[in-house]
């Protein structure tokens, strides 16, 4: 009789530190990324003017977003984060009150597949970008998209920036070697399902 309830209790223990168990997979793949340089369309420019555009808001709001997300949880990169999001407002801002008007601005791709059983609604990715002879992070983006993807379904994200992927890399002109030496990748960040769980990024 002792051995049997012995065995029970072991069995119930079990199933509670299984169900307490995390879901360490996102279960998210990145089929495929790139990013390209295109020539502004002078007559539909959607950059011009000194204010803040969309685009740019966006980009800053999703840095202060990660900042204010890292201060929260202690996380150690709240102070590379702070800076990286100050040397973005930098080049956003001096691209604003430069004289030389930018004529090219930049589209940043990432197609996502869905290999969980859950419904994606929003996803938090960057895109890397790294020194091809030393491994060096050279710079990154970081972005939100808000998509529905179901289980097994693809979808591709696409983002439209002013700034471009590392400072090696013009808004003022065309050089078709300036990406020689950098690689990217894309990081997937932080997943939130339709049933309210989320899966982030230790």
């Amino acid at each position: 009789m002792r051995i049997t309830v012995v065995l029970l209790v072991f069995v119930v223990l079990a199933q509670v530190v299984h169900a307490q168990t995390p879901v360490l997979d996102a279960q998210v793949e990145v089929v495929k990324f790139s990013w390209s340089k295109e020539r502004l369309n002078w007559e539909r420019n959607p950059f011009g003017g000194p204010n803040e555009n969309f685009h740019q808001m966006q980009f800053r709001a999703r840095a202060e977003k990660r900042v204010s997300d890292a201060k929260r949880s202690n996380s150690p990169e709240v102070s590379k984060l702070e800076r990286e999001a100050k040397a973005d407002a930098a080049i956003v801002a001096a691209e604003n009150q430069s004289g030389k008007p930018p004529r090219y601005y930049f589209l940043y791709r990432a197609s996502i597949k869905n290999t969980s059983t859950k419904e994606i609604k929003e996803i938090d990715w960057d895109y890397v970008f790294v020194d091809s002879f030393t491994g060096d992070e050279l710079d990154r983006r970081q972005f939100t998209s808000v998509q529905n993807i179901a289980p097994g379904k693809q979808k591709e994200l696409v983002f439209t920036l002013p700034t471009p992927p590392t400072r090696r890399i013009s808004v003022h002109s065309l050089d078709k070697k300036e990406a020689t030496g950098i690689d990217g990748r894309v990081l997937i960040v932080r997943v939130k399902y339709a049933d309210g769980s989320v899966w982030q990024l230790q």
